[in-house]
């Protein structure tokens, strides 16, 4: 059985890296097949679901809601630019990491995006990158600063381990944000730099020849779509091929279907050019422009904008669509949709009702779903959060109950609705968390997680348990570059555990690799959300991501491993 098992997470492995499935059903189908093969009691598939770690990582999602609706996060945010790029920089992560530290880093990407967009002194694209970094470095400051902590926590009690603490992590967790912060400033020098009064977005937009166009029959010279300025004809589509590069003297024919690149920004220009529509917006354009960019838990991905009926599902049209710097090709609506794609929408009156798009799409340009609270209600959110973070902290109250009576108060002043909980909801993430639970039970109990741990001892005894210690982190590390952060967490920690268990010492300084470890994507924009956030808007290549994070990655594994034995001895 142990080897049927071991087969198993290889598949479950590859698909993970295909990213065709969603991670979701992959766990959730995974450990029912273990289920129905009696590795796993009934008692025990349930109980998972409502391990207490899973419970306060869904209360801290839902609770985080409301915090989003304050207007601290904005008014903080004015203060954080500087004439000088640097100061600029080590505010930013500094105030960043703050936040993620208790807050739910996603949301606080989320909220400083636009931010960072508006700024005056600096260029976005020079800035983004080090947001979402920073934001990664926060949220390894506390146990609930990210989703990572609560789920190795949810595996330690799961063992039947004294569960980590609230600021177990800011040994390590401190001075990797403040030695971050400073490397953060170092790798712009690879960012790309776009100017915010001659930079513009590239999005991909496509208009089509109406019959009777008087467009048809001339050239494109002619026409006067040769030299339009922020928008390139980079291809046409006819009667099923494409004509790419597009000469000057191409002679336009009814039904041809026009690819633009270039600023959304300046969609108008082509407006003016009678006989040619612009395909699937059937909604104005004069002041209804936002954009959003697909979610890691969007039933989006892996679908194109026909196959799921776009317009009806949302009441808005894709105007535009942009892939970081990917040169995208052929017809919008046969595109097929990524995480991280960036989309202009062109919205009708019933885009803000509809109860699917916190889900689907990450907003941070011209969305105006969530009232912002008053200035009272904010405070009493604020004091009320860090009330329930206190007591947890000086065990006077489980922050499990805090964050339930938090709740409650929250919906009985009408600031949270049941709506807004069921939109939110993280159900993808409880799939996750509560399959991994079950999952890494299985690999424990067959043998797997100790033939895994004996064949990493006998690679490297010869270093010592450090050694060992080690590999353990750079196996995290790189099972959170090709996976995501949450399912590197659940793979490893068994191993971990194992391996601890093995050399007869403390299993801590294990856990603590595999926490750290897991939350060290910097590498790719796949294996973190909110890199996947940042890439399309601030245009950054898969190159840039390795340039500027092979540095982050290695101050990170460099201070986390020097860090962990010293204040978790083995």
């Amino acid at each position: 059985m142990k080897y049927f098992v071991a087969l198993s997470i290889i598949l479950l492995l590859g698909l993970l890296i295909q990213n065709r499935l969603k991670p979701a059903l992959l766990f959730f189908g995974l450990v029912l097949g273990y289920y129905f093969l009696d590795l796993i009691p009934t008692d025990v598939l349930l109980k998972n679901f409502v391990n207490p770690s899973l419970v306060t990582l869904v209360l801290l999602l839902i609770v985080s809601i409301v915090i989003e609706k304050t207007s601290f996060i904005s008014m903080l945010s004015e203060k954080l630019f500087d004439k000088s790029f640097p100061k600029s920089i080590l505010k930013i992560s500094f105030f960043t990491s703050l936040l993620s530290a208790f807050l739910n880093n996603t949301a606080v990407v989320a909220s400083l995006m636009s931010v960072v967009k508006q700024n005056k002194f600096h260029a976005p694209s020079k800035l983004l990158l080090p947001l979402s970094y920073a934001a990664i470095f926060g949220g390894t400051i506390t146990l609930v600063g990210t989703s990572t902590n609560l789920i190795v926590n949810g595996f330690v009690i799961e063992r039947g381990l004294p569960p980590l603490e609230m600021f177990d992590f800011i040994y390590v967790g401190i001075p990797v944000a403040l030695i971050g912060s400073f490397v953060l400033v170092f790798i712009t020098r690879f960012l790309p730099e776009q100017k915010n009064e001659i930079s513009f977005e590239t999005y991909f937009i496509e208009a089509k020849l109406e019959k009777n166009s008087p467009l048809i029959g001339k050239s494109i010279k002619s026409n006067g779509l040769r030299n339009l300025e922020y928008l390139f004809l980079s291809e046409i589509l006819r009667q099923g091929h494409i004509i790419s590069p597009v000469h000057p003297d191409e002679i336009l024919q009814e039904e041809d279907i026009l690819i633009f690149s270039g600023d959304i920004k300046e969609i108008s220009l082509l407006e003016k050019f009678k006989g040619l529509e612009l395909l699937h917006v059937k909604h104005d354009l004069s002041s209804n422009l936002v954009e959003a960019i697909i979610s890691h838990e969007s039933t989006l991905v892996g679908k194109s904008i026909k196959d799921v009926n776009f317009r009806t599902k949302f009441d808005a049209s894709v105007v535009a669509i942009k892939r970081g710097e990917e040169k995208l090709s052929g017809k919008i609506a046969e595109a097929t949709l990524c995480a991280g794609d960036s989309l202009v929408l062109a919205v009708g009156n019933d885009f803000y009702q509809r109860d699917n798009l916190k889900k689907n799409f990450y907003f941070f340009n011209n969305l105006k779903v969530n009232k912002k609270l008053s200035k009272i209600q904010s405070i009493f959110v604020l004091f009320g959060f860090i009330g329930v973070i206190l007591l947890s902290v000086f065990k006077i109250l489980p922050l499990l109950k805090g964050l339930f009576l938090l709740l409650v108060g929250f919906v009985l002043c009408k600031m949270l609705s049941f709506d807004e909980i069921k939109r939110r909801f993280p159900y993808d993430l409880v799939l996750i968390i509560g399959s991994a639970l079950g999952i890494s039970g299985v690999i424990i109990q067959t043998g797997l997680a100790q033939s895994i741990a004996d064949t990493l001892i006998a690679a490297f005894e010869g270093f010592g348990v450090y050694g060992v210690f080690f590999a353990i982190y750079i196996f995290t590390a790189m099972l959170t570059e090709i996976i995501t952060n949450n399912a590197a967490a659940a793979l490893a920690f068994p191993i971990a555990y194992s391996t601890a268990l093995s050399l007869d010492v403390s299993y801590l300084p294990f856990v603590m690799a595999v926490a750290y470890g897991a939350s060290a994507s910097f590498l790719t924009p796949y294996g973190y959300q909110t890199n996947l956030m940042v890439a399309s808007v601030g245009g950054y290549s898969f190159k840039t991501f390795l340039k500027s994070g092979a540095l982050v990655s290695l101050m990170h594994g460099l201070v986390v491993v020097v860090l962990i034995p010293m204040f978790f001895e083995f």
